[in-house]
């Protein structure tokens, strides 16, 4: 009988909105060094990662005050730094 292994890789801290759009800001600026503007793939790797971290924590942010509303829960919020 195969025996069932967890999928999960561990217990990771998890960012909340504003340390991820925190995140964003500094790979915008790594992708805008001197070092990088002559290596167009990189510089555009790193903005489009920043782009999509971005685009998530507005997203994780949105989900977390709508929680709030609907649940009538104030943890959410303290969670996502007052998203």
């Amino acid at each position: 009988m195969a025996e069932s292994k967890p999928t999960s890789t561990g217990t990771a801290s998890q960012m909340t909105p504003t340390e991820m759009r925190e995140l964003a800001k500094r790979l915008r600026a790594r992708a805008q060094s001197i070092l990088l503007r002559h290596q167009p793939e990189q510089h555009r790797d790193l903005l489009t990662a920043a782009s999509l971290i971005e685009q998530f924590a507005n997203v994780s942010a949105e989900i977390l005050a709508s929680a709030a509303v609907i649940d009538g829960l104030s943890r959410p919020l303290e969670v996502a730094g007052g998203a």
